[in-house]
């Protein structure tokens, strides 16, 4: 006998279980699909196991530096066993804190793979959900009056580059490491790989990064990833850019060796492994889409603002919608998206307003339009720039590079766009997300006090920078 729901959520990631919360305190019966285990993969193969290596990386390097602080420690050692054994346990601390959430919104999930099905006895519209369990037993049936995908992604690979995981691997095997190598090949100069390129540096493994690009971190303002750059280079990463790999140049024997053509040549690189890391892509295979008129386009699926499919009670989020391919980012959606399916009228996600981060030393963050987008869009710009290096806090910390960066629209003063680098900008960013999201000009924005010694007051310098006001610089 088949189960009734208000809604079934496919995918039990960020972005899934948030929406199921939502959708119980709107008096939803909810029910969540997840094939592996709630939390999906920015909880157990995304944000939170790398950011807890980053954070011993980060320690790591601090101890080793200590004696700029006047420590001593002597010959400091590392012991990743116990760093990968205290990933997984914030990994387990958080999914029992999900796995509570669900009982106390009364949230069903059952653990298997969800597929959509076309109208049949059970209903006269597409949608009935099939699960499908890894032992064999047989399929449970879920009759939902609305369906939420947020089946998220998965890495990507060059094709002839295919994960092995041992001389190739992805971000997932690369978590799962149980030593480190000596030294290791990043293809791929975005987000992910710039974080690994970062923690690996600190771990002290010889780091080599490869882009196709002129710019690592091409969605970030030019100006942040320039300095991103140049303090990794310090740290001893190598970076090859306008680099295009060639796969069927792989060898792999004690390590890895392929080649990349750059300009008119071809270069080999070698190490004891290669990461790859050149996006990801939405997880729409095999979910029962062929049984809808749901669109897909490009790998993702198509939805309106408030993420419903052509579908009407079928709704999508997350990475599985293209877009920023944030986990906050999803959570948001979901929110909107149950919502709209309850009748609500939720305001649509205005993606300017939204911030993204980078959690390599140094950190990066921003929200809003880069220099070039702003000029592109036609905007006549002024722009405040202020360095760490003139802020007291910084001092303190040992950490004075880095910069803040704000763009005004001339016009009318309004915000354009906030781009940071340097120590805590990924906390510090979310002050310019308020700020756009209240329209607040740069005026606005160096009128709010901010109290010293804080590293927060480069954003008051940063907003009077823009008139030559500042006061430390």
């Amino acid at each position: 006998m088949a189960e009734e729901y208000d809604l079934v959520v496919l995918g039990g990631g960020t972005g899934g279980y948030v929406a199921a919360i939502r959708a119980s305190q709107l008096g939803m019966k909810v029910a969540i699909v997840e094939k592996e285990k709630l939390g999906g993969t920015c909880l157990h193969r995304g944000c939170i196991p790398s950011k807890s290596l980053l954070r011993s990386a980060e320690v790591f390097r601090q101890t080793n530096n200590s004696e700029e602080f006047g420590i001593s420690t002597g010959k400091v050692e590392l012991d990743f066993t116990k760093v990968q054994e205290r990933k997984s346990g914030i990994i387990d601390t958080l999914h029992k804190g999900v796995v509570a959430l669900m009982k106390k919104g009364k949230i069903d999930v059952f653990q298997g793979f969800g597929r959509i099905l076309g109208p049949s006895i059970f209903s006269p519209l597409p949608g009935t959900i099939s699960i499908e369990y890894a032992n064999g037993d047989e399929n449970t049936m879920l009759v939902p009056k609305n369906v939420l995908i947020a089946t998220g992604s998965s890495p990507r690979t060059l094709p002839g580059l295919e994960i092995d995981g041992t001389y190739v691997m992805s971000s997932d095997e690369a978590l799962q490491m149980e030593t480190l190598p000596k030294s290791i090949i990043i293809v791929g100069g975005g987000v992910i790989g710039i974080e690994w390129a970062s923690m690996l540096a600190d771990f002290g493994v010889e780091v080599t990064v490869i882009e196709y690009l002129d710019q690592i971190l091409p969605t970030e303002d030019r100006d942040i990833a320039w300095e991103v750059e140049k303090q990794l280079i310090r740290k001893g990463i190598t970076f090859v850019k306008e680099a295009k790999v060639l796969p069927d140049t792989l060898q792999k024997e004690n390590g890895a060796t392929i080649e990349a053509e750059i300009g008119n040549a071809k270069k080999a690189f070698s190490a004891d492994k290669i990461l790859v890391s050149v996006g990801r892509n939405a997880n729409t295979m095999n979910i029962g889409l062929e049984n809808t008129d749901i669109v897909v386009d490009k790998g993702v699926i198509k939805t309106s603002e408030f993420y419903q499919t052509k579908e009407a009670h079928i709704y999508a989020i997350g990475d599985v919608i293209g877009g920023m391919q944030l986990a906050h980012v999803a959570s948001h959606e979901g929110i909107v998206a149950v919502e709209h399916m309850s009748g609500l009228k939720p305001e649509p996600l205005n993606y300017d307003n939204i911030p993204a981060c980078i959690y390599s030393n140094p950190e990066a963050a921003s929200v809003g339009l880069t220099e070039i987008q702003a000029k592109e869009k036609g905007f006549d710009i002024k722009v405040g720039k202020f360095p760490f290096k003139a802020i007291g806090k910084a001092l303190v910390h040992g950490e004075t590079d880095g910069f803040v960066k704000i763009i005004m629209n001339k016009e009318n003063e309004d915000l354009l766009g906030v781009h940071m680098v340097g120590p805590h900008v990924t906390d510090m960013i979310s002050e310019a997300g308020l700020a756009k999201l209240l329209d607040a000009t740069p005026w606005e924005i160096a009128q709010s006090v901010h109290p010293h010694p804080t590293l927060s007051e480069i954003m008051g310098e940063a907003a009077l920078a823009i008139e030559g006001l500042q006061i430390h610089g």
